[in-house]
């Protein structure tokens, strides 16, 4: 009996004391990348409220299938934490890794980067609704250009479909920028990619963006509505991205980790960093972060076969 009273003493005082020793933020994605620098820009915020040294390690591959598998496999200590995207809720279902919203404990979502419905600003179509009436009325005309099979710009694309009863035919390019430099050149007619990849083009008043797919409006383009604005709602694929850990924390460490990633997301450094790169900042905290990945997950379980893009 004593020897278990001094068990839970002795565990008790550790968790009180952490951090004591470096902490280590898994990142899913190469140096350099969006990810890799907003989880950096979280991992410097941290160390600094924490007093303990933040190191970054990148674990690219698979859609993040391989970092996220990682991480569900560090002890639950608080010494381990990572960036998850949007592929958490994507990578089971695409075949890639089994890894959900089921196998971490998420702390905080930080980022949201909506898909934008975007047309060239010579085309017929002034609102959403003109060209989903166009699409109804032919059907797989509206040629969309989206970033490769799989991407999530492509299951954007195909999600509104899915939500307004058309029929698209969708073109993959090699990333974003080729897609939305086909629609410039009159190639295709639509591309779902994010508010930072088509600004330039708006800016020089060559393209139109119907509605973005989140759940409000995104601060890069602030005049353009939301689906829900225009008749569409419960759409909403956006490239989110948020923080997680090992599942089985004990819940005072888990606590201190998670404030500490908080105060980070909603500090004016990371508001600055966010904003030059086109990203919203979407702080939720854990439990409501939880809730909406597997709101996504459960979309994407169902969509992604209807795409017809299962590995």
């Amino acid at each position: 009996m004593l020897a278990l009273v001094m068990t839970v003493f002795l565990a008790g005082s550790v968790s009180a004391q952490y951090p004591t020793r470096q902490i280590t933020v898994v990142i899913q994605a190469a140096p350099g990348g969006v990810s890799d620098i907003t989880a950096r820009t979280v991992a410097s915020l941290v160390e600094k409220e924490l007093g303990v040294p933040v190191i970054a390690v990148n674990r690219p591959g698979a859609a993040g299938a391989l970092a996220m598998s990682y991480l569900s496999r560090q002890a639950p200590d608080g010494y381990t934490f990572g960036y998850v995207p949007v592929e958490l809720s994507m990578v089971r279902t695409l075949g890639y890794g089994d890894v959900g919203p089921d196998n971490l404990d998420l702390l905080a979502q930080a980022v949201s980067v909506p898909a934008a419905v975007t047309v060239r600003a010579d085309s017929p179509w002034t609102t959403l609704q003109d060209l989903i009436d166009y699409a109804k009325a032919n059907p797989g005309k509206i040629r969309v250009g989206n970033a490769g099979p799989g991407s999530i710009w492509h299951i954007a694309a195909g999600a509104l479909e899915r939500a307004t009863g058309v029929r698209f035919t969708h073109v993959p390019f090699d990333g974003a920028s080729p897609a939305v430099a086909s629609l410039l050149g009159g190639h295709i007619e639509m591309v779902t990619v994010s508010p930072t990849e088509i600004l330039p083009a708006l800016q020089a008043g060559e393209v139109r963006v119907l509605a973005v797919m989140d759940r409000e409006r995104s601060p890069v383009i602030p005049d353009v509505p939301t689906l829900a604005e225009v008749g569409v709602p419960g759409v909403v694929v956006s490239g989110w991205g948020g923080f997680a850990a090992p599942k089985g924390i004990p819940a005072d460490v888990r606590a201190k980790l998670a404030d500490a990633i908080a105060k980070a997301i909603q500090s004016p450094e990371f508001a600055e960093m966010a904003a030059s790169r086109g990203m919203t900042v979407a702080y939720k905290p854990g439990e409501e972060f939880a809730a909406f990945a597997q709101e996504q997950y459960e979309m994407f379980a169902e969509l992604i076969p209807a795409l017809g893009i299962v590995q």
